[in-house]
Formats: structure tokens, sequence, C-alpha cells
């Protein structure tokens, strides 16, 4: 089944938004469990209609709308609040609740969001696993700023989106607190918890690791500034205030991203930068798919053919394979497998497919090709300042692609994003 409507498993609720969500959690990786208190900036489109908030098997203690107690019901990771609402006017809600955190069980994608390493916690929500740890309107395109705070056996370290606002420790305890201020999605939000080391790479970016994989992992990545001076030429200017790397000491089936961080596991750090191509890919999340948004999961093309992509443009800025070359190799790729997905418009089964990102990637090339360096890499700045911290579709890009081409290219993404076959 295609993805239509944006939302993924039931998760969503289109009759309010959240402006802002400011978390307070404390949790000991020795026991799993996890306290939480969530105050949610809301703003309701009825005054009468029910606010539903996805949120896992956790017990709810107390639901407050602007301070007072309300009636609940919390059933089927729906919680359900009932008031008389203020109508296009912010108001709080907070909500106390507690238990041990279970991923969300998906048919296609495993289990995603909180989640507990060897000694730790890793949160990887794409694309449903946010109700996991934290009441919120699970829609891909429901922006909001984010606070965090997370107390924490202070042997441990915190890594989360945004900046390090303060760490506090008192007793055996530690709370960090992260402040991110460009909206984000709830999927894309994450705390990291582990025996790690904060260093710096370079101003603005950190790398959090444990002392056994510091040395490999520090030369693993230590052209990822190089990198991210690539990328601002080619995409615009960084559109967060930081980016952190956490590299774990399990491993994991492939790196994660999340708003302003990436999460690498043991088997990505080698000493080689045998997986620098994934430094790239996760990296280049942060223009597409992080600030550049998606309205609806229909358009995953955007986010995972934008990143493909950008590690055949670091390959040819870095020594490596020039991009037509890693073009050649991929159509090749995609030739030899089934001729039966259509890119722009994927069933839910196939977001995550190989195909989609690779022919996402080569569309990219082959528009490259068809209009010219200056003419593409100036689409692809416009494409990033103009949909900063927004939401898009497919048609936003297309406009904007046949506004730089001075002509139709109708049948060219028709071609290469609706058609199965390969062009």
């Amino acid at each position: 089944m295609a993805l239509r409507d944006g939302d993924l498993l039931g998760h969503g609720n289109p009759g309010y938004r959240v402006a802002h969500y400011d978390l307070a959690l404390a949790t000991k990786p020795a026991t799993g469990r996890l306290s939480g208190k969530a105050r949610l900036t809301v703003v309701a489109s009825a005054a009468d209609a029910p606010l539903v908030f996805d949120l896992g098997p956790f017990r709810v203690e107390r639901v407050l709308v602007d301070g007072r107690p309300v009636r609940w019901t919390h059933r089927g990771g729906k919680l359900r609040v009932r008031d008389r609402f203020l109508v296009d006017t912010p108001f709080p809600v907070e909500i106390r609740y507690a238990g041990r955190p279970e991923p969300v069980r998906t048919r296609h994608w495993g289990e995603v969001g909180w989640d507990e390493l060897t000694d730790g916690v890793i949160v990887a929500s794409q694309p449903v696993g946010a109700p996991s740890w934290f009441p919120c309107n699970d829609l891909v395109g429901a922006k909001a700023t984010f606070r965090v705070a997370v107390t924490v056996p202070t042997a441990y370290t915190v890594v989360a989106n945004g900046v390090l606002a303060s760490r506090v420790s008192g007793g055996s305890a530690t709370t960090w607190t992260y402040v991110a201020e460009e909206p984000m999605a709830p999927y894309l939000a994450t705390v990291q918890i582990g025996p790690y080391e904060r260093n710096l790479l370079s101003p603005g970016q950190v790398l959090a690791v444990s002392r056994g994989l510091s040395r490999a992992a520090q030369h693993d990545f230590a052209r990822q500034p190089r990198m991210m001076r690539t990328f601002t030429e080619l995409f615009g200017p960084y559109p967060f205030a930081e980016y952190a790397v956490v590299v774990t000491d399990d491993e994991l089936e492939v790196p994660v991203e999340a708003q302003g961080l990436s999460i690498f596991g043991a088997n990505h750090v080698d000493g080689r930068r045998g997986h620098e191509r994934l430094v790239a890919h996760e990296l280049a999340h942060q223009w597409f798919g992080n600030s550049v948004g998606l309205a609806g999961w229909q358009d995953i093309w955007l986010n995972e053919g934008f990143a493909a992509y950008a590690e055949w443009l670091w390959s040819e800025r870095s020594g490596g394979p020039a991009a037509a070359v890693l073009a050649t190799r991929s159509r090749a790729l995609l030739a030899s497998r089934p001729q039966n997905l259509r890119i722009g418009d994927p069933p839910a089964r196939d977001m995550f497919d190989d195909r989609l990102y690779q022919r996402g990637a080569l569309t990219l090339h082959t528009l490259r090709t068809l209009l010219g360096d200056d003419v593409f890499f100036a689409l692809l700045r416009e494409w990033t300042t103009t949909h900063r911290h927004g939401t898009v579709v497919t048609a936003d890009f297309v406009t904007l692609a046949q506004h730089h081409a001075g002509r139709s290219l109708t049948s060219f993404f028709d071609h290469w994003l609706y058609q199965p076959a390969l062009p």
C-alpha cells in the first residue's frame, strides 16, 4: 500500500499541533526504568475535540491542562485528553508517566525507538519510534522546538539534540539539559546514554565515544570537518547550531540519523575510514531530511536519495571515484534488480529499500547532467535555503527544478520517480 496520508501505524493526529516539547526524564540503565514529565505547548484547532497523543505502554500518573487536572484515557498507544480547550491559542499540557520503555514493534522495519545497549541506551526512532519514550503528535511533518533534561547516574554521558545548555551533578546523579531551538519532527528527537567521552573534532562538532574506541573513531571521523566545509559549499550553510556523532560500543545494523546528531555502531569504526561514505550520508541528512523535512513519508526519496548522492559528491571531492563512475555502477546494480518500485510513492515495506536510495541518487545525478553543475548546485542551495526548517513534498522540488531549468521537467520526473522501469 502506498503512503498517501503521511502517517504510519495510525500515528499522529492533525487536530492540534505541538509548538514545544519540554521533557524532564530520569533513568538508570541498570534498571531500564524511565520516569518522565512532559510539558507540551499545544495549539488546538477545536474547543471540544480530544487531544490524542501517541504514547507507549507507560503508567500515566497525571495529566494537567493549564495547571488543572483533566479527564484522560490511555490504551492502545493513544493518550486521549478531554477538556474544553482554547482554540488557536497556545496552552500547556503536562503529562507525568513512568515505566520501562519498549521499542515500537513494526511489521516492516523491526523495533524502533528507545532500546537498551549493553551498557546504556540508544534511541533510533525513524520512522515511528518516538512514542516509545515521550508523548507526542507522531507525524513526520509535525515539527516543534525541544528542551530535554535527562538525569542519569554520574558515570554516564547523555547526548541529545541541540546544544548542551547545562550539566548539573548532585550526589550520584547528573542532569544533562539540551535545547534544540530549530523545529524538529518527533522521530528525529533522541537521547543517547553511555560511558562516553565528549571530544571536539572542530568547533561545533562533537564526537562522543568510549575510551576503548576513541583512537579509531578520532581517525575515522577526522575528515568530517572538511566534509562539513564541502557540503556547506555545495548545499548552503549548515542548518543547526552544532553537530554531534555518537559511537556506541555495540554493533548497529546501520548508522542512525537524528537532528543535529548521528549514531554509529562499533562496527562502523575500523581505524581505516572504511565506512566514510556513511559519515557523508548521515551528515548530509542534516540538510536533506532534518532541516528540509518531509510533509509525508511517501516523499522519503527526498531524504534518502539526496543523502545517497552526497556520498558520491564527497567521493569525487575527496579523491575517490567521480560521481559519474559511481552512477554507472549504481545503474548496473539497479538494472539487475526487480523493476517494480516507484520511488516517488513507495509502499511502506519499501521505504528503506536500497533501490530507493540508489535510484534517488541516480535521479539527481541525471538531473545534474541535464542542467550542468552551475545550475544544479544553485538549485540545491536554493532548495535548502527556501525550505530551511520547513517541510516539503516532491512537487516542491519539481517546481524549483523547472524554474532553474527554464523548461518543463514533468516527463523527466515522471519517468524517474513514478515509473517502475529504470529509464
